[in-house]
């Protein structure tokens, strides 16, 4: 074993999020990186504390108690490096999601070019875009500045020509944006993201750098008209978004300086990890990241040149919750609740948990709503997101999801369900995927912290991820079928390696479960019916190794699109039944 390994450093990793602040502790366990703890504590984000610090010590008090190891001296500042005596750590990052989302104005030239980039650029962090300037504006750019004054956004992003193209235009959309700068207060002006055309970088930081709360340039998003580029801003981005967090949010800036600056907005240090994961993983197929809580919900699909990164705060779980309304409507909601809940108590839910996030289910009605909130919630952030996907990607029909293997999720409203069938059903019924796939659920939200550790040590992600710190939930075959209640959808037969063999006939509407044990693997032989495919094209049989997990292979017959019976009785005993089949 190389000695590199055996002396690595220690690091500790926390993630701040809007509800829940969680601190994971990694380190070298007989040569190799191991995840030695992870604990949680309630964010302190808001009133009474209002200052993010005190959640971050909170937790990684709870997590010295847990690790046994001394992190925090006398005065509760991080012991770094690590001491003689084992206390401390050797290194700290960070993620950080907390706090609302960031008011932001695009501004480019043509509505379906770069200012079309812009608000895909705005979507990759945890914004909400409030305002939108281009050249088929039709206000007057006294009107455009009093709306920027009126909406005083927190950020700013430009875009537009191509390199070494447009320039007078652009510079007559820089108007309305430095003069309702130069008219706020200093502590109101708007942090501004130059992404467009790079010759005209010292013309913008002529007229804008004193104006601005702070400036900042990336390559062109759109360096040609058929070329689009959002990485280089993206990272540039996320930079922005930590600098306005610490005007912000009070106590950020101590996290800030324990990490050397390795802060990173949680979303990004997901996408990449995912791109990561992608070049290992991903072959024909892409592989899909989403994780929803209190701030947003985040979907990163991943493919073997690129990846898509969504964030949507209006699909958060948090005090953003009540916004979900204009995106969806109660009865939707309550099509995934077993139970008989009227509307009234729908609505009541929602407010009260916007009011306090981090409150937990007490009973079991309780329970039954925030699964069918989260169920929508994630649903539409899916349904969102899958408009970014490239046209490569070929779903099995129009409207459906393409094939993605390995699914990954994460969250605090997934890793709090009761049972890992509860959380695997939630997200089949939430994504809706096709073929086939396993779903591996990351109950202490590891993933974008490592991302953020891939900064300071690129060893710790590998060794992590093949250490099982991840459940396996297991492999599901969803088949792409349109048929009747009770009609056959696919033969399986699956055969164990000691030779023995369970066997299963699905039908529309039903999911059946056959066991493999998490670690173990075997031979799946599927036969469906006319018109079914179950990945290997209509009405095509085969033969595939598949790996087990907590619910071993799930065959999905629902269909695709899953479609819900109108009648609300019959509806809500199906659900049941779903429930019921995979141990919930």
């Amino acid at each position: 074993m190389p000695a590199s390994l055996i002396q690595g450093d220690s690091l500790l990793a926390v993630n701040i999020g809007a509800a829940t602040t969680r601190a994971v502790l990694f380190d070298v366990v007989e040569g190799e990186y191991r995840l030695l703890a992870s604990v949680s504590s309630p964010s302190t984000v808001e009133a009474p504390f209002q200052d993010v610090s005190e959640g971050v010590r909170n937790a990684i008090s709870a997590l010295q108690t847990a690790s046994g190891r001394p992190l925090l001296n006398a005065d509760r500042q991080l012991i770094t490096p690590s001491q003689p005596d084992g206390s401390g750590v050797d290194a700290f990052v960070s993620t950080l999601s907390a706090g609302p989302a960031l008011k932001t104005a695009v501004v480019g030239l043509l509505d379906e070019v770069s200012l079309e980039s812009a608000l895909r650029l705005a979507e990759m962090t945890y914004t909400r875009v409030v305002d939108s300037v281009g050249l088929n504006d039709h206000r007057k750019t006294d009107q455009q500045i009093d709306t920027l004054l009126r909406l005083q956004p927190d950020v700013v992003i430009i875009t537009g020509g191509t390199d070494g193209g447009a320039s007078r235009s652009v510079h007559k959309m820089l108007e309305p944006v430095g003069l309702a700068s130069y008219l706020l207060p200093p502590e109101k002006r708007p942090a501004v993201l130059f992404a467009g055309n790079q010759k005209l970088d010292d013309e913008v930081k002529g007229l804008l750098s004193n104006v601005t709360s702070s400036l900042h340039f990336s390559p062109n998003v759109r360096p040609s008209l058929e070329t689009e580029d959002l990485e280089p801003a993206a990272r540039e981005l996320a930079g922005v978004f930590l600098g306005v967090r610490q005007r912000q949010l009070k106590g950020l800036d101590a996290v800030v300086g324990w990490a050397n600056g390795g802060v990173l907005p949680t979303a990004y240090a997901q996408n990449r990890m995912v791109r990561f994961l992608s070049q290992i993983y991903a072959g024909n197929t892409g592989l899909l990241s989403v994780d929803i809580g209190a701030s947003a919900a985040v979907v990163v699909a991943g493919f073997a040149q690129r990846s898509t990164l969504g964030v949507y705060p209006q699909f958060g779980l948090g005090e953003n919750l009540p916004a979900l309304l204009q995106y969806t409507s109660l009865e939707d909601i309550l099509r995934w609740s077993s139970l008989d809940i009227s509307t009234g108590v729908l609505r009541d839910y929602i407010y009260q948990k916007a009011l306090y996030p981090s409150s937990i289910s007490a009973t079991k009605e309780e329970q039954a709503i925030a699964q069918a909130v989260t169920r929508q919630a994630l649903y539409l952030a899916v349904q969102t997101a899958k408009r970014k996907f490239p046209r490569s990607m070929r779903a099995p029909r129009p409207g459906l999801l393409p094939s993605f293997e390995p699914i990954l999720a994460g969250g605090g409203a997934l890793g709090d369900a009761p049972t890992a069938g509860q959380s695997l059903l939630l997200l089949l019924d939430a994504i809706q995927p096709t073929g086939l796939t396993t779903f591996i659920l990351d109950k202490n939200d590891l993933l974008p912290l490592l991302g953020a550790a891939a900064a300071r040590n690129s060893i710790i992600p590998v060794q992590v991820l093949e250490s099982g710190a991840f459940q396996s939930l297991g492999t599901v075959v969803s088949a792409v079928v349109s048929a009747s209640y009770g009609s056959l959808v696919v033969r399986a037969r699956l055969v164990y390696d000691d030779g023995h063999e369970a066997v299963a006939e699905v039908k529309y509407g039903s999911l059946e479960l056959l066991p493999l044990a998490d670690g173990q693997s075997a031979k799946l032989t599927l036969q469906p019916s006319r018109g079914a495919d179950v990945g290997f094209g209509p009405g095509h049989s085969g033969a595939v190794r598949v790996s087990g997990g907590a619910m071993g292979v799930v065959i999905d017959g629902r269909g695709r699109p899953l479609t819900l019976p109108q009648d609300p009785g019959r509806r809500r005993e199906l659900v049941k039944k779903w429930l019921w089949t995979v141990g919930g």
